[in-house]
């Protein structure tokens, strides 16, 4: 594990809320975690090019709705993608935060490299979070989703729950191409304002659009890329168990109920440990043309 500068915890919150204030200006805003640590000991651990959040998912969540920026949560089916999209490589490897959602990843390091890392699922980032929300006082929220079914899902899901949200809180995404642009969404969150936004459009389209809304944006945000996690939470989704979230077998869950899906997306996956063993920390070239 390596740190970077001061460890964020309970006993730093007047640090945290200082370069909170630091970050308001049009000037910082561009800022990303990564610039900051030099001022704050964030734990990381690198893994093919990517600085992995090394703490717990309490921590993470503080970090990201004080600090702003965008937040990723590679699966382990993603890591292909790092050396044939040059533009997802660019949006994960400048994401502000990156958190161990691939439970393979997380044991193969312990198996080749002995390198212990936490793991924070999606899932699990996504339901602290939510408790966040709940208890109030950290600004609006927008919310970034795939398709119409999954907006009224998540609205059903609100009206349940002590957390309000209305049609004008939501988007549904169009089906993003190679290259990721949205002016209308980057006017519409500019008028809303919203302090947090939660993207749950999928991986590879979700990363890239992430970097395009922060170097878009005029003010600085929260945006949290967390993928398929709300539809397990909203019903739009199978349910995954805690305990299968918590073991590693979320996967499964998911391969059972859409088998079509998911079973030519871990055949990606496949790559994963080939890629660890030869590639280690370093992140991998991208392949020949």
């Amino acid at each position: 594990m390596t740190y970077k500068a001061v460890l964020l915890n309970p006993g730093s919150h007047i640090l945290v809320s200082a370069a909170a204030d630091a970050l308001q200006s049009r000037d910082t805003d561009r800022r990303s975690i990564l610039d900051v640590r030099r001022s704050f000991m964030i734990p990381t651990c690198q893994i093919l090019g990517i600085q992995f959040f090394n703490g717990d998912v309490d921590e993470a969540v503080q970090l990201m709705v004080q600090r702003g920026g965008y937040l990723i949560a590679p699966s382990g089916t993603c890591f292909a993608r790092l050396r044939e999209d040059e533009r997802y490589r660019g949006a994960v490897l400048e994401a502000d935060l990156a958190i161990a959602d691939s439970g393979s990843m997380v044991l193969l390091c312990r198996l080749f490299r002995r390198e212990s890392l936490q793991r924070i699922s999606g899932l699990k980032y996504l339901k602290h979070l939510l408790a966040t929300l709940k208890g109030g006082g950290i600004g609006g929220v927008f919310w970034i989703l795939p398709n119409e079914r999954a907006e009224q899902k998540l609205l059903d899901w609100s009206r349940r729950e002590a957390l309000p949200i209305t049609g004008e809180d939501c988007y549904v995404a169009p089906r993003y191409g190679f290259e990721v642009t949205d002016p209308s969404l980057v006017a519409l969150i500019e008028r809303h304002r919203p302090a947090q936004v939660i993207v749950a459009i999928g991986s590879g389209a979700q990363e890239k659009l992430g970097h395009y809304l922060r170097e878009s944006l005029p003010y600085r945000t929260a945006i949290h890329c967390i993928g398929a996690a709300l539809g397990f939470v909203t019903g739009d989704q199978i349910a995954i168990p805690e305990w299968a979230d918590r073991v590693f077998l979320g996967w499964f869950w998911r391969l059972l109920a859409q088998p079509g899906t998911f079973v030519p997306r871990l055949c990606r996956g496949l790559e994963l440990p080939w890629l660890l063993w030869k590639y280690g920390k370093s992140l991998p070239p991208m392949k020949r043309q």
